[in-house]
């Protein structure tokens, strides 16, 4: 269960990279969380599985409304490639979106800090060599990867040429529960930290764990950069396919 549920996150964030699709990115994402509450199973840490089931169901509900009014808003159409500069026209959903972001990501004080970081930490305190804990580090970087690739295509990146609504924002059937969702984001982590640990133990690490989480998201930065004009690259399409295709898994 060990080897199974670290492969998953690995391929779900590797195919997620090279991936324009945006509800299978966020679809991909959530096989990657997925991958970490069975990753906390087989370490024997039922209730934080339990616990990062709850805050991720908020924040990637946060997410895939967000994701919705997006594409209505663009001419119903999924691909990233033909967003770019939304934030002009989605400024509330851009906050929402990238607090949800932020949220899986693991950004301190955020919801889906205090359920990760807990599992990391407790991770590191097992025995299981080398091998795993460097695979569960990737694993933490692809996630940061994926999430700032699709921030930046999304909101920051240059114009695509898709068409642009900006008048969903003020349906607020729509706004409405993305807002409360989003505080939600925000709140919800301790609240439920409390809940289900009203007596938490402290979690002594070495210093070279504690700041190796920042040091791969930092390392994924920089890969992210990187592999920006690449993706578009004739030499990388084989890789874009076979990333596309689930690693031929469907075949």
């Amino acid at each position: 269960l060990l080897f199974i549920s670290i492969m998953t996150m690995f391929m779900s964030g590797v195919v997620a990279i090279f991936e324009y699709d945006l509800k299978k990115i966020i679809a991909l994402s959530t096989l990657s969380q997925l991958g970490m509450m069975m990753f906390s199973i087989s370490l024997g840490l039922y209730e934080l599985a339990f616990f990062h089931l709850l805050t991720h169901a908020l924040f990637k509900a946060l997410l895939f409304l967000c994701a919705g009014i997006l594409i209505h808003g663009a001419g119903n159409t999924q691909d990233i490639r033909s967003f770019g500069g939304l934030s002009l026209n989605f400024p509330l959903v851009t906050v929402c979106m990238n607090l949800a972001n932020l949220s899986l990501c693991g950004v301190p004080f955020l919801a889906g800090f205090y359920s990760k970081d807990l599992i990391v930490e407790l991770a590191c305190q097992y025995s299981w060599g080398i091998f795993v804990l460097l695979m569960m580090f990737i694993c933490l970087s692809l996630t940061v990867l994926y999430s700032v690739r699709l921030t930046y295509l999304s909101f920051v990146g240059p114009y695509g040429g898709g068409t642009s609504i900006s008048v969903c924002e003020s349906d607020y059937s729509l706004v409405g529960p993305v807002v409360i969702l989003s505080f939600t984001s925000l709140v919800s982590g301790p609240i439920l930290s409390w809940l289900n640990f009203p007596a938490p133990g402290l979690i002594f690490l070495p210093v070279f764990l504690k700041w190796g989480a920042l040091f791969f998201v930092g390392v994924s930065l920089l890969v992210m950069l990187s592999l920006q004009g690449l993706t578009y690259s004739y030499k990388w399409g084989a890789v874009s396919k076979f990333s596309g295709l689930m690693w031929f898994l469907p075949w």
